[in-house]
């Protein structure tokens, strides 16, 4: 059965490894805890994470966000980020919604399936008209993802189409 799960300890050492294997840019996703111990990650990572759903003490630019993890059964698949709200520079930048998919489960619906129930937990969270996300123009299989979500492209730059979805 195909489930997000919030980030959590019970789940720690799978999304330890997750988050670590993930490299430092993943097709546009930022990911800062590349190679980081587990107890780096456990210690650290892990609440510093869980804290940016309902920050204390952050930057006034600081946007909160919620992680969120694709299982298939008891199989991590993917990761997906929320960002409860946006800033001018996140409404032409990376947007509400980032993920990313294990190399060895892409282009096998895990992205368009996850990206629904993301957007379904979105649909709830953001107070926008709609949701925002980006994504390279090169990544064809998110692109695909996006677009089988309901997205239309709103614009774009060079690298980037700007896409968004109707609440």
């Amino acid at each position: 059965m195909l489930e997000l799960r919030k980030m959590n300890y019970e789940d720690i050492i799978e999304q330890w490894k997750y988050i670590t294997a993930l490299p430092t840019d993943e097709n546009g996703l930022t990911n800062l805890y590349e190679g980081v111990s587990l107890e780096g990650y456990r210690d650290t990572v892990l609440p510093e994470l869980m804290m940016h759903e309902n920050p204390i003490n952050m930057p006034e630019w600081f946007v909160p966000e919620t992680y969120y993890y694709l299982w298939d059964d008891n199989v991590l698949v993917g990761e997906f980020r929320i960002r409860h709200y946006l800033t001018d520079a996140l409404k032409i930048g990376a947007g509400h919604i980032g993920y990313s998919i294990k190399k060895e489960f892409r282009r096998k619906g895990y992205g368009t399936k996850g990206l629904k129930l993301t957007l379904e937990l979105a649909r709830q969270i953001v107070p926008e008209d709609e949701i925002y996300l980006r994504v390279l123009k090169s990544n064809i299989p998110s692109f695909k993802a996006i677009s089988n979500n309901g997205a239309y492209i709103a614009g774009e730059d060079e690298e980037h189409y700007l896409m968004r979805v109707k609440k």
